[in-house]
């Protein structure tokens, strides 16, 4: 079992799921590093770093392989586009990937939480889903998405994830870390 304050946590800060996990995670004593850039409003800032545009343009994607990847058109606004670097950063940092939202019929995950998820796919990392609607935990193991009870095992986790996190989300990243660094009863 991993110490808890040995582990680093990635996010953007985003209000939902990385306000939660980064409340969760700071309740158990993990590191935070939260990513942004100039001029964008997130609701944590605990271990803030603020992007270059330079740093920015390392994370840099063109929307075309967004789209094919997603099987989906995203904006291609100056925002939307630094929003998407700033999630290469948080998966390149972070090796295991956590994420909440949900699972569309093309097997990606909605919104812009989706292309989190699908950077932790194509880096080959492990990547755990909380699904809203069936309320359970998935994990992308040998191509599809199975049913699973995930535990924090890397020394670096990826955070990303929807603003609308549901009760039973709170929940499932409550017993997430409970099960990776709550001693076993003797």
């Amino acid at each position: 079992m991993l110490d808890p304050k040995k582990v680093i946590l990635y996010t953007g800060g985003h209000k939902g799921t990385e306000e939660y996990f980064g409340e969760a995670a700071e309740k158990w004593g993990l590191q935070e590093v939260t990513f942004n850039f100039e001029g964008h409003e997130i609701s944590r800032d605990k271990g803030l770093k603020i992007l270059s545009d330079e740093e920015l343009s390392r994370g840099g994607v063109g929307p075309d392989i967004i789209r094919k990847r997603m099987e989906r058109s995203f904006a291609t606004t100056p925002m939307m586009q630094k929003i998407f670097q700033v999630l290469f950063h948080i998966v390149n940092n972070g090796y295991q990937v956590f994420a909440a939202g949900w699972l569309l019929s093309n097997g990606t995950v909605k919104g812009g939480t989706g292309w989190g998820v699908e950077l932790g796919r194509l880096f080959n990392r492990p990547v755990h889903l909380f699904e809203q609607d069936r309320k359970e935990w998935v994990s992308w193991v040998h191509n599809e998405w199975v049913t699973d009870e995930p535990v924090i095992s890397h020394k670096t986790i990826a955070v990303t994830g929807t603003r609308y996190l549901s009760d039973e989300g709170r929940q499932a990243i409550d017993e997430l870390f409970e099960r990776s660094f709550k001693p076993a009863a003797k």
